[in-house]
This record gives C-alpha cells, sequence and structure tokens, in this order.
C-alpha cells in the first residue's frame, strides 16, 4: 500500500485543525474493498441512526446520571479548567488574546452614572486552552471525500460561518460517572516522561489498584504528571506527551465510554505506536466511535486527593457550528 507522508514527526505537537484529514490520509491499494477505510471498516451509520450528531453522549441516560448523583458525598468541587490567559501554550499557529478596549467602555449613563467594561477575545476559541474536542474537528479522506463522524462529508456540510452539522451546540450537557487514572501514581514518579504509550495492562493495573472499573457512560481522565509544565516550560509541554496508545484506545472504545482526558495538549501519546500517524487516536474516538475528547486538563488536585471516582460535568458553550468549546469542567466527589 503506497502512503503519501505529509508531517515530519519530528515536531511531535502541530495544529490538528491542519492535520484532521491529512495525517491519516492513504490512497487505497488496488483490490481494497470499498467498504474499507484507512481507519479500518466502514463506520456509519452510527448505532443511534444516520441522522445521529450526538455520538457517545446519548449514553448520558437519566439512569447513568442518577447512579452518577449518587457518588456526591462530600460536596467538594475540583476544577479541572485551566485558565485562559495569554502566554499559555497553544498548538501550531492558534492564538488567544482578550483586550478592553478603552475603561471603561460604556458609560456614565443614567442619573447613577453606570459605567461598564467589556472584553474582546481572538482566538479559535473551541481549540486553545482547555478545549474539548467535537465531532467536527477530525475527519479522515476517504476515496478523496473527507468524511466525519457518522458518514458525514464535508462537502454537505463544511461552511465558512459554522458546520451546518456535528457543532458543538449539539453535545449537550455532560453529566456522568467519571474515573481518573493516575498514571503518573502508578509508576511512582511525578511525571511520566514524554511519549510514553499507556498500554492495556497499564490502565487494567491503575484500575485494580485503586479499586475502580469502568462502566458504559463514564468520563476517564489520565494523569500524567506533564500538566505541571503548564505555563512552566510550554515548548517542552507542547513537544510531546504521555498517554494512551492506539491499543488501549481501542480497548477503551469497546467499554462505551463517553470521553477520554488528560493533563496533556493530546490526551493520547505523542508519538504514539505508529510513528507515521501523528493523532491515530483522534479518528479512532471521534470519527468512528464518537466519542470526545478533552484536552489540557488540570487534574493535579484529583490525583493529589487521589479521587479515582466522582461527578464528571461540563457543558460545552452551544456555538452554532463550532468544532468545539472552551470552559470549566468540574469534578463533584
Amino acid at each position: 500500500m503506497k502512503r503519501t507522508h505529509v508531517i515530519s514527526h519530528c515536531r511531535v505537537r502541530l495544529d490538528l485543525c491542519t492535520l484532521l484529514v491529512i495525517a491519516v490520509s492513504f490512497p487505497f491499494a488496488s483490490g481494497t474493498s470499498a467498504q474499507e477505510t484507512p481507519i479500518g471498516p466502514k463506520w456509519w451509520p452510527s448505532e443511534w441512526g444516520a441522522n445521529d450528531q450526538r455520538g457517545a453522549a446519548n449514553r448520558i441516560t437519566p439512569q447513568k446520571i442518577l447512579q452518577a448523583a449518587s457518588l456526591i458525598k462530600e460536596g467538594k468541587i475540583y476544577q479541572l479548567g485551566r485558565v485562559y490567559e495569554r502566554g499559555m501554550p497553544l498548538s501550531g499557529n492558534r492564538s488567544f488574546a482578550l483586550t478592553i478596549p478603552g475603561m471603561p467602555t460604556q458609560g456614565p449613563t443614567g442619573k447613577n452614572q453606570l459605567i461598564a467594561n467589556s472584553e474582546m477575545v481572538a482566538a479559535e476559541l473551541g481549540q486553545v486552552g482547555t478545549q474539548f474536542d467535537g465531532l467536527g474537528h477530525v475527519g479522515i479522506q476517504v476515496n478523496g471525500e473527507n468524511i466525519f463522524y457518522n458518514g458525514n462529508k464535508l462537502s454537505e456540510f463544511g461552511d465558512a460561518y459554522g458546520l451546518k452539522k456535528l457543532g458543538i451546540e449539539n453535545v449537550g450537557v455532560i453529566f456522568t460517572r467519571g474515573v481518573l487514572l493516575d498514571v503518573a501514581a502508578y509508576k511512582g514518579v511525578e511525571s511520566v516522561d514524554a511519549g510514553y504509550i499507556v498500554t492495556v495492562e497499564d490502565i487494567t493495573g491503575m484500575l485494580e489498584k485503586e479499586k475502580v472499573d469502568i462502566q458504559e457512560g463514564d468520563v476517564v481522565l489520565f494523569h500524567t504528571g506533564h500538566g505541571k509544565l503548564w505555563m512552566k516550560d510550554n515548548q517542552k509541554y507542547l513537544a510531546g506527551g504521555p498517554g494512551p496508545g492506539i491499543t488501549a484506545i481501542k480497548w477503551l472504545a469497546e467499554k462505551k465510554i463517553v470521553m477520554v482526558g488528560s493533563d496533556t495538549a493530546s490526551v493520547e501519546a505523542m508519538p504514539g505506536e505508529d510513528k507515521e500517524q501523528l493523532v491515530e487516536g483522534h479518528p479512532h474516538l471521534l470519527v468512528r466511535n464518537g466519542i470526545y475528547i478533552h484536552e489540557n486538563l488540570d487534574l493535579s488536585e484529583l490525583a493529589k486527593d487521589k479521587v479515582y471516582e466522582f461527578v464528571y460535568s461540563f457543558a460545552p458553550l452551544r456555538l452554532k457550528g463550532a468544532t468545539g468549546s472552551p470552559g470549566n469542567p468540574f469534578a463533584i466527589r
């Protein structure tokens, strides 16, 4: 099979928006079935029907929400989101700027001489800082057609003013059981080396050590310690990171989870098991299984308190047609 490589993995962390269709765009060999794609057999329609745009969020049923709520014993909240600020690590050519143009920006008005300040934000809003990847973020090129979750063709739903399908507004509120897998503690280190590939054996070992399991509809978070580099050594933070490899990601997908998150910029190991595929796990999660990804989380306090089972809650901004969302996810124990 001929492979066309367009990415050098000498610079590990690149802009995923650039990679969303080219990173795994490989021509088919002669005689390959039309049902086969660069990431395996045809994956659509989804189990929720040909018109579904929510993916794995459909697994958060009323029963799952009630199960999650029953985990709250202390009422302690852990903020998992990073502060959005100038100078934070940004992938590729992404940008973030917040300005308050003139102060005050309004007033004085009325008898009470009211004044007010308002800010302007310029950024790839859903793909900077703590970022929640939606189903319109990553796709695969199949025989020249750019295909996303549930077989949606970019030529039919792509729009410069917001995606006509798979926009982040379709996700809804995520309130479910969360599981923390503390890779750093399991390995007995403060921070796992960049590029370390978390295996299925690692995951099962952590589950046994932490006395938890992974259930359908869960959110699974990986604490690697890599997040300690955030705003300390941004270049090193972005240069690569530990995380699950494609084998572990496929194993997690079989558990029918809702989302995978981590304290790294890519969640999955960078580089991964196949050094020729820069983001091999993203298509398997987002495109094939509709499983969401939450990057650049702050999991240090959860890990410090050894909280391995909790409520995970996040409501993506209802940005119509957006590929992702900023925000402040949180855990409750």
